[in-house]
């Protein structure tokens, strides 16, 4: 069973949205894949569709960096399972850094 493309939100806020354009919020359909969209894989995508400048800011490995907080729904993406957390139908992605330069 292959999962369809669905429409995502992902916003990034607290600095997260420069290495982005500064675009704060993207609408987004994923493509089809034959598993369930996770939150490994989604960063993957982010990296490679999304992320303008500057990656070590935001990714360190397969994850986010230290500094860069991450809620689904609200919630901290601890609670959730991490990057093994299977993305629902019209979840909120929502990555905010928590880095400020001084």
């Amino acid at each position: 069973v292959t999962s369809s493309p669905s429409v995502r939100s992902f916003c990034f806020r607290g600095g997260a949205e420069l290495l982005f354009d500064g675009v704060k919020k993207h609408q987004v359909t994923l493509p089809s894949q034959p598993e369930p969209w996770d939150i490994r894989n989604l960063l993957k995508w982010i990296k490679t569709n999304l992320l303008k400048e500057r990656p070590e800011l935001f990714m360190q490995g397969e994850s986010v960096r230290p500094g860069i907080l991450v809620l689904i729904n609200d919630a901290d993406w601890e609670l959730m399972g991490e990057l093994d957390y299977k993305l629902q139908d019209q979840d909120n992605v929502l990555f905010i850094s928590t880095l400020h330069g001084g």
